[in-house]
């Protein structure tokens, strides 16, 4: 029996083991092993929906664990620490909890074929202070860590507010949040990056801040107090729609009192401040970065041809240009199809390569060969700009004609892309029941965490 081993649980890691494992797992043909260093799969998407609180990422994971009985697959969770291409072996880091206590040693995974599904971390292209001062949206933890941040931030400039003018020097270093000098109270976040990641974000921030001065969390003007900025390099925001839609977005934004900055590039970042190549100064007491992705650096440790972005090189079957016995899709995967050019870094992307690899490596192991090439639609880009909007192309079926969405038709198509995800992997029925679970939720809980 051969073993295939897929490292990375992402949207496009989680789809291919389950598909995997039902067809080849549960009869016994193949040995699917999935990797990851968490112990629970959060589509990425949403990571901006956990960092705004509107979603509680602990109620809306998948645990693989769970995943994996249930759809005939083993997972081992792990870190990986390097590829052995020669003896076909996998090799990873100890597992220690939180306060350093080992649970599992150090060890390896033996592969006939492997598959690297390891999607994308942030690229800080080189900008001084990024690494240092900003946080990111790779993760959940990460994302968490960003609510956290605001929740503080908030409770904390809205004590300053009411404290006024004759704060007392003991209090103001016990409330310091790093705002910059000179500034009246107040919260002031910067989003770097004006992509979907960055407008999706600010716009559900919008909304936060207002649902958080309702509940009294903080009695700062969600507009006036939370000045929330966003910094674009080109020219507008979301540069892969259509220019009307971009600016439609952008209106939107300066609807909700976002400041939006395009043709800014960024300089430097400071701790309490973004700097642009013109000098001008951005306070900032939470900096979040959204300029851009690239593959995760163990990538340009295998041996394998890499694009600039580290992403490996893989040919129409996938697999990558070096070595035939390994694969990578995703974020992490460079596939230049001769027609239509690169493959975008975009959950649909991975959806489609899973779907593909399933069929193509079940063929191969049943065959010994697939002649199969990917082939990627583009079907289409939605962009959320809050709890009832959102802006974007879709394409058709017929004649690839692409049609532009807006308002709360948008919104609801956009609700869609995450109910597929969840269809692909439970099946209609369950999709279903956690829709009207989440429909519940939302009817009996705040629209916003508190804390």
């Amino acid at each position: 029996m051969q073993t295939i081993v897929i490292v990375g649980g992402g949207a496009g890691g989680l789809e291919l083991a389950t598909r995997l494992g039902d067809s080849m797992g549960k009869a016994g043909t193949a040995r699917i092993v999935l990797v990851d260093r968490w112990p629970a799969h959060f589509w990425k998407p949403l990571l901006h929906t956990v960092a705004s609180g509107k979603r509680d990422a602990q109620a809306a994971q998948i645990d693989y664990a769970a995943q994996a009985c249930e759809h005939g697959f083993d997972f081992h969770r792990g870190e990986v620490l390097g590829v052995d291409r020669a003896a076909r072996r996998i090799a990873l880091a100890p597992w220690l909890t939180d306060d350093g206590v080992e649970v599992l040693p150090a060890r390896s995974l033996g592969y006939d074929k492997l598959v690297l599904a390891l999607g994308s971390v942030t690229n800080f292209f080189g900008v001084p202070g990024a690494c240092e001062h900003v946080l990111t949206l790779d993760d959940v933890p990460q994302a968490e860590a960003f609510h956290q941040r605001f929740i503080d931030g908030c409770i904390q400039a809205s004590a300053r507010n009411a404290a006024g003018a004759g704060l007392d020097a003991s209090l103001d270093a016990s409330l310091d949040t790093g705002i910059y000098p000179g500034l009246d109270a107040g919260l002031d976040i910067v989003i770097v990056g004006g992509g979907a990641t960055g407008v999706e974000l600010a716009a559900e921030l919008s909304h936060s801040a207002r649902t958080l001065a309702r509940y009294k969390v903080h009695a700062l003007d969600p507009v006036r107090n939370v000045r929330i900025r966003i910094l674009e390099r080109g020219p507008l925001l979301l540069p892969h729609l259509h220019p009307r839609l971009s600016k439609r977005a952008a209106r939107h934004l300066r609807s909700l009192g976002i400041t939006v900055c395009v043709d800014t590039t960024v300089e430097r970042v400071e701790a309490h401040a973004v700097v642009d190549n013109e000098a001008r100064v951005f306070p900032s007491s939470i900096t979040l970065w959204a300029a851009g992705v690239e593959a995760p650096a163990m990538c340009a440790t295998l041996g394998l041809s890499v694009n600039r972005l580290r992403q490996i090189a893989v040919g129409p079957s996938l697999q990558s240009m070096d070595d035939a016995a390994i694969y990578a899709i995703g974020d992490c995967a460079s596939f230049v199809c001769p027609v239509k050019g690169t493959v975008p870094p975009r959950a649909q992307a991975a959806h489609q390569q899973a779907m593909f690899l399933a069929q193509t490596l079940a063929q191969t192991l049943a065959h010994g060969a697939s002649t199969a090439a990917f082939a990627y639609r583009d079907y289409g880009s939605l962009v959320s700009l809050g709890p009832l909007a959102a802006v974007g192309v879709l394409a058709g079926t017929v004649g690839g004609r692409k049609f532009q969405v807006g308002g709360l038709l948008a919104r609801w198509l956009y609700s869609l892309m995450y109910r597929k995800h969840l269809m692909a992997l439970h099946g209609f029925a369950r999709m279903a029941a956690r829709t009207v679970a989440d429909w519940i939720g939302e009817k009996i809980s705040p629209s916003v965490k508190l804390h």
